[in-house]
Order: structure tokens, then C-alpha cells, then sequence
């Protein structure tokens, strides 16, 4: 089957959402990866934090909660995080302040360590992720999940999403989208399926000047049951 036009897609999904310029104003402008770099990495380890506590669990009830996770957790700080023994970890994952879960609280210091160490090769890790290059994005969703904890599915693109990564995300339009264009037929997230969902985006990228967080968008509001209520 030949490659559906993002012209086409877009169509549709103008169709779906009471036209162009609605559609466009949902697209929104797209992220600009440049401006990460200039994040503290505390921002985005609070990010990553926030997305594994927000994993499987009421989304508004870890934001009430999140003053009370930056102070219990030095705001992030990389270095505070690191020097924390074992047993403060402990104590910080029964403070009835946060969401008591130690096998996510132990997630914070896991990932602070991925940072650091990425830290040591002369650059922060938010510049490590704002140069990270479009067309492999899948490459750095691995990179969450092979060195970070709890960062693999979708916590981890989601996360990169929220801090300003440009990327697509496997929500269930897009996936459906994919399997009904006979594009993947396997698990979603086998090596196979996820190189061939990266080559359409770069392509639809090519083809349009829009972002991959844009065309994300666009495929879901052109699939599944999303039209606009009039």
C-alpha cells in the first residue's frame, strides 16, 4: 500500500475538526528542540519524575501532589539527589506529603544517575536531548529506557514531549492509523514496527515542513471516533 499523502491526511482530518484553520490551531506550532537546552536538568529529571508517577495512576492527583514532591526532593537538584543515602530515599518515600510507591521514589535517584553520567561527557543532559537528532527519535526513547528507570513505553515520549522534544507519540489514533494502513502488522513496540513508524514521520516530515509533534497530532485528529461536536 503506497504512503498516504500528509496532504490528504490533512483533509481529513480538516473534515473532522470544522476545517483548516481550527485544525491548524490544534496542530499547534510545533516544539522547537534549541530551547531545551537552555532547561537546568533538575526540570527535566521533575519531568521524567512526574511522568512515572503519573504512569498507571489519577494524572490530577500527582499535579495537587507536585509542590510537595519538588520540596521533599530538593527541587531535583541532581547532585542533593545523588548524595541521599538509602535510607532518606526511604524516608522520603513514606512522607504522607507525596505519592507513597519506593519503587517509583527509587526511580528519582536511578535517573539522576543516568543524567549525571551523561553530565560527565562536557554537556548537560537537557543539551544531550535537544541535540538529539529528529529522524532517530526512537533512538533516544531506547536510550530512556536501556539507562533510565521506568522510562520505556510511553512514559518516556511523553515525557520528552512535555520538556519541548519534538516527537511523535504511540497513542492509541496513531497506532490504529498505522495497523489500518497495514504500515506495522507486529507488536508495537518491536524494533520492526517502531523503524518503520520512524521512517513515515521522517517522510511526512520531508514532504510537509511540519514537526513530528505536529504531524503526531494531525494523524490522530484524522483517525478514530474525534470529530468536533458541532
Amino acid at each position: 500500500m503506497a504512503l498516504e499523502s500528509v496532504d490528504s491526511i490533512f483533509q481529513r482530518a480538516a473534515e473532522r475538526k470544522g476545517g483548516e484553520h481550527k485544525l491548524l490551531a490544534l496542530m499547534g506550532e510545533g516544539n522547537n528542540d534549541k530551547y531545551i537546552a537552555k532547561l537546568g536538568d533538575d526540570r527535566l529529571l521533575a519531568e521524567f519524575t512526574k511522568k512515572v508517577f503519573q504512569s498507571g495512576f489519577v494524572w490530577r492527583v500527582v499535579e495537587k501532589k507536585w509542590p510537595d514532591f519538588e520540596e521533599v526532593f530538593f527541587h531535583f537538584d541532581i547532585e542533593k539527589i545523588l548524595m541521599m543515602p538509602e535510607e532518606m530515599l526511604e524516608r522520603k518515600a513514606s512522607d504522607e506529603r507525596i505519592i507513597r510507591n519506593y519503587n517509583k521514589v527509587k526511580t528519582i535517584k536511578q535517573n539522576a544517575q543516568m543524567m549525571f553520567e551523561e553530565q560527565q561527557n562536557g554537556h548537560s543532559f537537557a543539551e544531550f536531548v535537544a541535540n538529539w537528532p529528529s529522524e532517530d527519535i526512537i533512538g533516544l526513547w531506547a536510550y530512556l529506557k536501556k539507562h533510565g528507570a521506568r522510562l520505556g513505553g510511553n512514559t518516556g515520549p511523553y515525557a520528552l514531549r512535555t520538556i519541548g522534544k519534538d516527537t511523535f507519540l504511540l497513542s492509541r489514533d496513531v497506532e490504529a492509523y498505522f495497523r489500518a494502513s497495514k504500515l506495522i502488522d507486529g507488536g508495537l513496540q518491536t524494533k520492526k514496527s517502531l523503524h518503520a513508524i520512524q521512517d513515515t514521520f521522517s517522510t511526512w516530515q520531508q514532504q510537509s515542513g511540519y514537526s513530528l509533534s505536529q504531524l503526531s497530532r494531525l494523524v490522530s485528529y484524522a483517525t478514530g471516533d474525534n470529530h468536533i461536536q458541532l
